[in-house]
């Protein structure tokens, strides 16, 4: 009885304890934050309801018309109510001011807005597309690229920008191969990591902006070339070529993802555990946040493996993406799935804080309106200094294909006919993806050679017409009329300067050809000047490798300028007249035919690998297997020759490193710019390896008649590749290190890995 009194004692102070909010149990533990940020962003995130959560994760666009930006009521009430707390397409110092107004002084928890928007190739002053600026192979003039259109961009109130895009291209018909650094793997890495860190450079300073990976991943790799079409490979390739780009901007600091538009192994990127989660966050350590590319949640629908819209958007949230572009996808449906179960609060609650976390990173809940600076826009965009910039990044990307008879550089005191449908054209020099780009601000072809060569007699004719709206199925031939006065003037002239190509809607996204040649008549525009007997000089505007077998053997010298940008006459006639020597290489494959695409230098061999001599091999009946112009050529107006090679040691241990060297010489009467390649191959490979991989470039300034030593250093890194079970290891053997000038014209030295 004692003892059952006391037991009832102790209940009765328990209870009593428990009344007056002293339990005995232990407190939760205050969180421990190692990121001093990460408090700050659970402080808001208590505050919010849960419209105000899936707000944070929607990114709605804004619009343009005649009278400048404007945004639709709906979504500007979508920001009164918190329910949009991210604006892309929103751009210039005032207009965006405006609409952070109403998130800071029309909502009720006061968080800024994050602005996106598509500064691919510069902001206001334009740069060579990406795939021209990749021909520089000039990592320092790249990132400074970057950095100038953040510079641009950021004043004009715009905090993030959807690039770099890292999708390794192979197939010249897809349109957005423009948008990318070509084929070639090691060079992608390399240039994406160098466009991210020039974006970015210091996060919270007013002149960067964000960047975003993109498309993550495989979209490059689309079949037929189709835009947002089905891609299939093996995890072995996904690995080996798709995904180094994306790790490289992890490793530079890239604080946002985008998904791709294409599935891996079945399963839509937007939707893709394995990728968004298992790769990019655990395994690489990615801590920023993932956006959809336009609308892929809901085009998961058309894919096929979701029955609707609210199963579209549960198996993206789930999968890790943290924001939707356009889509309304959580807008509409995120709530009632967390109600049902489908989605927890705490993967809602982490995509937030990622949203939140980089807009404390970016300094905007300190101060707002920080990006957006009237007097820094004024004083920034189109300044000279940028102009100079883009005019210089223009030259370093053109690449010199053809000059006989050293017809090039032209003498600025001769008479010159410039001919062509491109070559008084401005808005088509900026490109596609030029976003806030002014054609009007552009130099074009004609305008530069008159200022480059002011004593030259300089007369002109367009010839030919291209198409100005896409073309139908049964669109007739444009017409010839305009090659007689074209031949007129040509006849009269000491040379002619041809521009042709492609307008700059021609590429780009949904602008896909299964046509690469020139488009319309001219290809007969050239081949009737070549009839006049004087030196034909193509310059070439485009943003994807050509097919041009006919041009390539009757013109007197080809200059690919790509798309230049807004100083891109300049900057070409900086070239033609010698003003400049070309370095520029190309970062992608020139085929002769479609019918050879996709054609890249790292193929494989075969069983039956080709020989002239045995029609059952690998080879066409009709022509031959090479290329029109591989990847890394490009011509100078002085020659280099490659000497010497040889390694520090034949063979070379697990945990060494081997040193190749070589003599690089300027064999010609000009200085000039060389960019000497190594190349390296691995000769038995428990699965089958590529012919040839870059591995190591390096961009030497030699004077004329100067010689100099280069050396290249690899480890056993950079001889390993993927395996099947996705390991990545080096193994034991006999390589073959080649140096050149191009990937088709070099030297070998064999060396063995014990």
């Amino acid at each position: 009885m004692k003892n059952k009194g006391l037991n009832i004692l102790m209940m009765l102070l328990i209870s009593s304890i428990t009344v007056f909010g002293q339990s005995p149990k232990a407190k939760k533990p205050t969180p421990q934050y190692k990121d001093p940020l990460d408090r700050k962003v659970d402080s808001v995130l208590a505050k919010m309801n849960l419209d105000e959560k899936i707000g944070q994760l929607t990114l709605f666009t804004s619009d343009w018309d005649v009278t400048g930006p404007t945004i639709r009521k709906g979504y500007a009430d979508d920001i009164r109510s918190g329910k949009c707390g991210n604006i892309f397409n929103a751009h210039t110092a005032d207009y965006n001011r405006k609409l952070q107004e109403i998130a800071m002084k029309e909502t009720r928890m006061k968080i800024p807005l994050l602005f996106g928007y598509d500064v691919i190739h510069g902001y206001k002053t334009i740069f060579p597309i990406p795939l021209g600026e990749a021909a520089s192979w000039d990592m320092t003039a790249i990132e400074r690229s970057a950095r100038i259109a953040a510079e641009e961009a950021s004043a004009a109130g715009l905090h993030w920008t959807f690039a770099p895009m890292l999708d390794i291209s192979r197939d010249p018909r897809w349109g957005r191969c423009t948008e990318g650094s070509g084929e070639d793997v090691y060079l992608g890495s390399l240039i994406g990591a160098a466009r991210t860190r020039g974006f970015q450079g210091k996060i919270g300073s007013t002149s960067s902006v964000v960047a975003c990976a993109k498309h993550f991943a495989a979209y490059g790799a689309a079949q037929a070339g189709r835009d947002y079409h089905t891609v299939d490979l093996s995890d072995v390739s996904l690995w080996e070529t798709y995904l180094p780009p994306f790790k490289a901007c992890v490793d530079a600091g890239a604080l946002t993802f985008m998904t791709s538009f294409n599935e891996i192994n079945g399963v839509p990127s937007t939707a893709n555990k394995p990728l968004l989660t298992d790769i990019l966050r655990k395994k690489w350590g990615f801590k920023g946040f993932i956006v959809t590319d336009y609308t892929s949640i809901n085009e998961m629908v058309n894919h096929g493996n979701v029955a609707d819209e609210k199963e579209a958007g549960e198996k993206s949230i789930n999968a890790g993406v943290d924001m939707d572009l356009q889509g309304a996808v959580y807008y509409n449906y995120l709530k009632k799935s967390l109600a049902e179960g489908k989605v927890s609060q705490l993967t809602v609650d982490n995509a937030v804080r990622r949203v939140l976390k980089l807009k404390f990173q970016l300094g905007l809940f300190d101060n707002p309106y920080k990006f957006s600076d009237t007097e820094r826009e004024k004083r920034v965009v189109f300044s000279k200094e940028n102009r100079e910039a883009a005019r210089d990044m223009a030259r370093k990307s053109i690449v010199l294909l053809k000059n006989d008879n050293m017809t090039l550089p032209l003498s600025k005191n001769k008479t010159i006919a410039v001919v062509g449908p491109l070559a008084d054209s401005k808005i088509d020099l900026i490109g596609s993806w030029s976003g806030a780009g002014d054609g009007n601000a552009c130099v074009s072809l004609l305008e530069g050679i008159k200022k480059a060569a002011p004593s030259a007699t300089i007369m002109h004719a367009q010839g030919c017409d291209l198409e100005n709206n896409f073309p139908s199925m049964n669109q007739p031939k444009l017409s010839m009329d305009g090659f007689a006065e074209a031949i007129r003037i040509t006849k009269q002239a000491d040379v002619v300067v041809v521009a042709v190509g492609e307008r700059g809607w021609m590429t780009g996204e949904a602008a896909c050809r299964a046509d690469i040649t020139l488009p319309g008549v001219q290809k007969d525009l050239i081949l009737e000047l070549v009839k006049t007997g004087k030196p034909v000089v193509v310059v070439l505007l485009n943003g994807r490798p050509l097919a041009i077998p006919e041009v390539a053997d009757k013109a007197t010298a080809i200059v690919e300028a790509w798309f230049p940008g807004t100083e891109g006459g300049n900057a070409v006639a900086d070239v033609l007249f010698g003003d400049y020597n070309p370095s520029g290489k190309l970062p992608m494959t020139f085929p002769r035919s479609v019918g050879q695409v996709p054609l890249f230098y790292c193929e494989k061999n075969t069983g039956r690998p080709f020989d002239a001599n045995n029609k059952y091999t690998s080879k066409y009946m009709d022509m031959a297997n090479t290329p029109q112009y591989p990847f890394g050529f490009g011509l100078s107006y002085t020659t280099f020759s490659y000497e010497n090679l040889s390694a520090d040691k034949p063979m070379f241990g697990f945990n060494d490193k081997i040193t190749v060297s070589f003599t690089l010489k300027n064999t010609g009467n000009r200085d000039g710019e060389e960019i000497a390649q190594l190349y390296v191959r691995d000769l038995v490979g428990s699965i089958t390896r590529p012919l040839k991989e870059l591995k190591r470039f390096q961009k030497v300034l030699l004077k004329a008649g100067e010689s100099k030593v280069i050396s290249f250093t690899l480890t056993t890194d950079d001889l390993a590749f993927y395996h099947p079970n996705l390991e990545k290891k080096a193994e034991a053997g006999d390589f073959d290190i080649m140096v050149g000038g191009s990937s088709d014209a070099v030297k070998t030295v064999r060396v063995t890995l014990k």
